[in-house]
Parts: C-alpha cells; structure tokens; sequence
C-alpha cells in the first residue's frame, strides 16, 4: 500500500473520530423569541413566532400574563412580562410532532431580566403527564442577561401544574429521556415592574423524540 494511500485512509479515520466528538452533544431542538407585534395580554399562540411549537398556559394567574415590548428604549426585546399575575403562573413550550431527550448533555439557555425576589426555573411535563421544576433558577438582573443551565446540574422537585408550586423532592429522580413539554415560572404573582419575571427568549438543545 502506497504512503499516500496510508495517509488518506489515517486521515478519514482521524476525521471520522474528530465528526464523531463533535456530534455527541445534542443539538438545538426549538428556539422561541416571540414575534414582534403590539404588546398584548394574554399571551397566546398568536405570539409565538416558531411556526413548530404550541404556548400552554397554567396556573391561576395566566390570563394576566403579558406578551411585551416597549418604543423605549429602542432595544427593547419583545418578551413575556408577568407582573400584572394575580396569581401563580406557568407558561410551556410544546413541539407540534416531537418530545425530546434532555438526558445527556443537554441545554437550556434564556434570556431574561427579573427584578425583586423572583427567581425563574425551568418546568418540563413527561410524556407520562409527570411534571417537575428545577432547584436551580435565574434570579435578579438589573439588565438583560443570558443564563445557561446544565440538565445534568438540575436536581428535580414535584410540580403541581394547577396551583403552580413545589411539592416536595422528586425521589428518584425523573428519567429525562422523552419531555414533552418545556416551560418556566417563578412560583410567584406579579408584583408590577419592581417585582416580575421578563423573558425574551429561549433555546432547548436536545435530542428529538419521537411521539
């Protein structure tokens, strides 16, 4: 076998490996910034801008939830405001076709400005209708800022999707490999400007499902 044969068969096994490395973490599975149209209330489906994914509502406080935007300043995102909720609330992301696998490597990244003591946390429905919220949360920010969160860091606790609170540990933990709903709250009310939740948007990296 020739030198040069040697080298391109070395190098399409060495490319091979290095593909392969690359592509063990899961890539993004939806992205949401919500369309930029007029300020409204309630958030509905109108306002979602990808055309593959379904908002749901929860919670005592969801008619109140506000889909905001502001001339000033002239940056100003359009997002999701929740300081008008009476009570607690929940909103969630669902794919019109797929679930997806957040058990290895898997991402959530959002962007958001909170203010007060609200302290935002990732919600995710089982496919087996099981719901669940993350100890780990996004607090306070006198700006917009980015927050990455790792799957794997999250330890789990119980969700009760009608009254939007924690209800203790999860125990075992849940098995992550087929969600079919993605969401957020703060498990709070609005407490006007001072005192709210604002999310501009979101990404799910993760592995499709099928449903």
């Amino acid at each position: 076998m020739s030198r040069k044969i040697i080298f391109l068969f070395l190098l399409l096994i060495a490319s091979t490996h290095l593909f392969s490395q690359e592509n063990y973490r899961p890539g993004l599975f939806f992205r949401e910034d919500w369309k930029e149209i007029p300020a409204e209330i309630p958030l509905s489906q109108k306002h979602v801008d990808n055309p593959d994914l379904l908002v749901q509502l929860y919670g005592a406080g969801k008619d109140s939830l506000k889909k905001s935007n502001h001339e000033q300043p002239v940056d100003d995102p359009y997002y999701v405001w929740t300081g008008l909720c009476l009570e607690n609330w929940m909103v969630t992301l669902k794919h019109k076709n797929q679930n997806v696998d957040l058990s290895e490597y898997s991402k959530i990244l959002w962007r958001t400005k909170n203010f007060g003591l609200r302290q935002l946390r990732i919600t995710i429905k089982l496919a087996n209708g099981n719901w669940y919220v993350s100890d780990l949360f996004d607090d306070a920010s006198k700006d917009w800022r980015i927050k990455e969160f790792n799957i794997s860091d999250i330890t789990w606790h119980k969700l009760d999707s009608e009254r939007i609170t924690e209800v203790g540990l999860a125990n075992p933990q849940p098995e992550l490999s087929d969600i079919e709903e993605i969401g957020f709250t703060d498990l709070m009310s609005g407490g006007k400007s001072n005192a709210c939740s604002r999310i501009d948007w979101i990404e799910v990296y993760g592995k499709s499902v099928n449903r």
